[in-house]
């Protein structure tokens, strides 16, 4: 099934390729992904790599962490599945109470 790892600390100029070699010395890269803020594009300083196996994402847990990119040291583990996510404003439903949304 192979093993989704996250990675934090990545420099803001790292690419996907970089993240693939950096990664594909410790086994096989399924995929690999920075993570970049949605309006300016620019890098968040993470990412996510995707290994082909458990054994290679053990692997290149332990040759990782800790090491230094760009002199930014990386933090590897594996990833948490994503949490689901409310939709904000402070709970409840934008669409209850009111009553008068078909005035207009």
């Amino acid at each position: 099934m192979g093993s989704k790892l996250y990675v934090g600390g990545l420099p803001y100029s790292a690419s996907e390729s970089q993240l693939t070699s950096l990664f594909a010395e410790h086994g096989t890269v399924e995929s690999a992904r920075v993570i970049a803020d949605k309006f300016t594009g620019q890098s968040r300083g993470f990412g996510f790599v995707e290994m082909s196996t458990d054994e290679e994402a053990k692997a290149a847990i332990t040759a990782l962490n800790g090491s230094q990119m760009d002199g930014r040291s990386l933090t590897v583990n594996e990833a948490k599945p994503m949490e689901p996510r409310s939709g904000g404003g402070g709970g409840g439903s934008r669409f209850g109470g009111g009553g008068n949304r078909n005035r207009y």
